[in-house]
């Protein structure tokens, strides 16, 4: 006979424990102190089991045959109820813990050693960086709970207070954990997939850089006359005539350099590119680097941490000198090196393009180009090397007239 409100009410607690039935293996178990279970009583694959459904007047006689009835469809489908509850509990509990900041945390250290793909460690730095500036925001969140609007007031955020390009980075990299998390069976689907118009573009802005001949010869002999820190001078007059990428000149290390065979070979996992960059050095650059070595050895951090010869140094160091030197950010910076040599060289007519792009380490999208060109240009890039070096010579000394010889056959 079907169970009732009354009748559950009516039911009083006794000595022992004992049930009352509904039905369809539905029933209430009543104890001795009084509480009242919802128990549901069924076979799989020939064993008697028991479901807990919860406890009376919580779960209602109603709300008690709906779940039954569930149980009974997931029977009817061959799946153990109980196996599936447990199931869902787990998953409910990963997702609580799968919350955006771990999430991100997991993404960056894939990065981090990702192959060919892998962040080099000052991209590495400065992404974990923006993603932390979610962490106050979206960060505690389960990723499952993150609707659109949440994401776009976070990012919005580090909008309103001007930084319209950490904004935009921040977007893209919150869309890669989200995609990340799609990818390893977390999240449906990414919540910033439609955002893409919603932030106020940034206006493109390119490195300072000194580009016009007699101005590149009066920053030289700025630089020759910096009184600040020793190292820090060093890493001033090397930049210019090996024009690497400032994170890649900072963490140079003695066992990358061959003084004999006058090479420098930045491996792989510093570069931009994820690949191996060799670069020549000329007469220049490696009297520059044998002056380093007389004085500091010839072991680790070409251009150490002032703190501690474990660290390089620091990012900031080489801008902070040429401020120093008087050079505004939109006149001259660390990076600028970059534009100046490629600018110059360009306009010499003397060496090819692709021996230039070569030596400033761009990527080619075609494999077979980039494999036929790292070989064939390397006798040209030598030779180029020490002509820029020789030209930044007479630039510093006076020089106002660019002294290009007849280009020689690529």
């Amino acid at each position: 006979m079907p169970l009732t409100d009354v009748a559950i009410r009516n039911a009083k607690a006794k000595e022992k424990s004992y049930k009352i039935s509904d039905m369809l293996g539905l029933f209430l178990l009543i104890s001795p102190s009084g509480s009242k279970l919802w128990r549901m009583k069924y076979r799989f694959k020939g064993a008697e089991k028991k479901l807990s459904l919860g406890d009376y007047p919580r779960v209602s006689l109603r709300d008690a045959r709906k779940q039954r009835d569930v149980a009974r469809d997931m029977l009817a489908e061959g799946k153990d109820p109980s196996f599936e509850r447990h199931r869902e509990k787990l998953r409910g509990e990963a997702l609580a813990e799968n919350t955006f900041t771990s999430i991100a945390q997991e993404y960056c250290n894939k990065r981090r050693r990702d192959g060919d793909r892998a962040w080099a460690p000052a991209t590495a730095t400065r992404c974990e960086y923006l993603l932390s500036l979610l962490d106050h925001s979206i960060g505690r969140m389960p990723i499952h709970e993150i609707e659109p609007i949440d994401a776009l007031a976070a990012i919005r955020k580090i909008e309103k207070r001007g930084k319209l390009e950490s904004a935009r980075r921040t977007l893209q990299l919150a869309s890669a954990v989200f995609r990340y998390a799609v990818a390893t069976a977390r999240l449906k689907s990414d919540p910033t997939r439609d955002l893409r118009g919603a932030l106020t573009t940034p206006t493109v802005t390119h490195y300072g850089a000194v580009t016009e001949a007699a101005q590149v010869g009066e920053l030289l002999r700025s630089i020759d006359g910096y009184e600040g820190q020793g190292m820090t001078k060093w890493a001033l007059q090397l930049a210019p005539h090996v024009f690497v990428r400032p994170g890649e000149l900072r963490h140079a290390r003695w066992e990358e350099v061959n003084l004999e065979t006058r090479v420098w070979i930045i491996p792989g996992e510093k570069m931009k590119m994820r690949k191996p960059h060799q670069v020549p050095l000329s007469r220049q650059s490696l009297a520059i680097l044998e002056e380093i070595r007389s004085i500091t050895g010839s072991l680790g951090y070409i251009f150490p941490s002032m703190r501690s010869r474990l660290r390089p140094m620091s990012e900031n160091t080489l801008n902070s000198a040429l401020r120093r030197l008087g050079y505004a950010s939109n006149e001259m910076t660390a990076h600028g090196f970059r534009a100046m040599a490629s600018t110059l060289l360009n306009e010499s007519g003397k060496w090819s393009s692709d021996a230039i792009e070569r030596s400033l380490a761009h990527g080619d999208s075609d494999k077979v180009r980039a494999a036929y060109h790292r070989g064939t240009h390397w006798k040209e890039r030598v030779a180029m090397a020490q002509w820029w070096s020789d030209l930044l010579d007479s630039l510093r000394d006076g020089a106002t007239i660019l002294p290009f010889p007849e280009a020689m056959a690529g």
